[in-house]
C-alpha cells in the first residue's frame, strides 16, 4: 500500500522533472501576448507600363506579392500605389485594381501614390489631378472598412465634416500599436513652384497636418508603445536636425510636413516608424533608426514587420512565429 508521504513525494518529482516544460510554454506565451504582425507591400505598379509589361500584364508583380503576403498570415496588409505613371487614369483600370485588392486574403489598407492621379491630364493635356483624386476616393475610400477578406474597421479623416474629401487618410489600433495611412504622394508631395497653382497641395496640408495632431495626441493621450506612419513620399524627417538647417534656404513640398513630423515626435514617449515606398537601390531592406524614429523605405517588394510589446526593437523585421 502506497502512502499518502510517498504520493506526495511522487507528485512533487513530477512537477520538479515534468512539469517544468509546461510551466515555462506558459510563462514564453504570456511573454508573447500582443504580438503579430503586418506586411507592407512597396509600389509594385510604380513603373508599369501596359504596353511593357509582358503577357502577364502590369499587375502581375502586384498579385504576386499579395499572395506571397497572405501566405504568411499576417493580421493585414497596407499596399501603396494603383496605377503606374505610365497606365491609364481611366475608371477602367481603377474599377480593375480596386477588385484586384478586393481580392486579398487578408485586410487591406490601401494608400494612394502620386503616379495614381498627379500627373493625370484630360483629353486637352490640363492637368486633371484633382478630379481623378476625387474619383479614386469614391472607388476606393467610401467605406469604412479597409478592402480584402476579414474586416478591418478604419477611422477615416471624411468622418470629420471639415475634411469630408480626405478618405484616404485613415487611422486604426491594432494591439495597443496605432498605424496611420496620410496622403504625401512622392513626387514633392505635389507641390508646384508655378504661382497660384498650389490649392490643392495647400488644402491637403490643412487635412494632413490636422489628422497627424489628431493621431499623435490619441497615442499619448492612449499611452501606446508605438506607432506606424505610412505614406508614398520619403519626408526625411528621420535625419538629424541639422539637416532641416540646410533646407530651411530653399522650401521643397516636404519642408513642412517633415517639420510637423519631426516636432510631434520629439514629443512622443513612444516609438514611430516612418514607411514609404521611395526605395532607390537595391540595398537590403532595413529599419534605419534615430533616436525614436525608424525609417523603412520600400521598393516594390514585401515586408513582413514584428511587433513585439515589450521589447526594445519594437518593430522587427521578419514573420511572427506561429503557435
Amino acid at each position: 500500500m502506497i502512502r499518502p508521504a510517498a504520493l506526495l513525494v511522487a507528485a512533487v518529482l513530477a512537477v520538479g522533472l515534468g512539469a517544468a516544460p509546461h510551466v515555462h510554454a506558459r510563462h514564453e506565451k504570456a511573454a508573447r501576448k500582443g504580438e503579430f504582425s503586418f506586411a507592407l507591400l512597396g509600389h509594385s505598379f510604380r513603373n508599369g507600363n501596359a504596353k511593357s509589361e509582358g503577357d502577364d500584364g502590369p499587375d502581375a508583380e502586384f498579385r504576386r506579392l499579395l499572395a506571397e503576403a497572405g501566405q504568411a498570415e499576417p493580421a493585414f496588409v497596407i499596399a501603396t500605389g494603383i496605377k503606374g505613371a505610365g497606365e491609364a487614369c481611366s475608371d477602367r483600370l481603377y474599377t480593375e485594381r480596386r477588385e484586384l485588392m478586393d481580392s486579398a486574403a487578408r485586410p487591406l489598407v490601401l494608400l494612394p501614390a502620386g503616379s495614381d492621379w498627379a500627373d493625370c491630364r484630360n483629353t486637352n493635356g490640363k492637368s486633371n489631378a484633382i478630379e481623378r483624386l476625387n474619383r479614386i476616393r469614391e472607388l476606393f475610400f467610401a467605406e469604412p472598412d479597409a478592402l480584402g477578406k476579414g474586416k478591418l474597421p478604419l477611422n477615416r479623416q471624411s468622418a470629420i465634416a471639415k475634411f469630408r474629401d480626405y478618405a484616404e487618410n485613415a487611422y486604426w489600433e491594432h494591439e495597443n500599436i496605432l498605424f496611420v495611412t496620410i496622403n504625401v504622394p512622392a513626387k514633392n508631395n505635389h507641390y508646384l513652384t508655378e504661382a497660384g497653382r498650389n490649392s490643392e497641395y495647400e488644402d491637403r496640408m490643412v487635412a494632413n497636418r490636422a489628422w497627424l495632431q489628431r493621431a499623435f495626441l490619441l497615442a499619448k493621450r492612449k499611452k501606446l508603445p508605438g506607432m506606424v506612419l505610412v505614406m508614398e513620399g520619403d519626408i526625411g524627417a528621420h535625419v538629424e536636425q541639422g539637416f532641416f538647417a540646410r533646407l530651411s534656404q530653399k522650401k521643397d513640398g516636404f519642408t513642412e510636413i517633415r517639420r510637423l513630423v519631426r516636432s510631434l515626435a520629439d514629443k512622443y514617449p513612444g516609438q514611430l516608424l516612418l514607411v514609404d515606398s521611395r526605395k532607390q537601390d537595391k540595398a537590403a531592406t532595413a529599419i534605419e533608426w534615430n533616436k525614436n524614429v525608424g525609417h523603412l523605405a520600400l521598393g516594390a517588394e514585401l515586408a513582413t514587420l514584428r511587433v513585439i510589446p515589450g521589447s526594445g526593437a519594437l518593430f522587427t523585421l521578419g514573420t511572427a512565429d506561429k503557435d
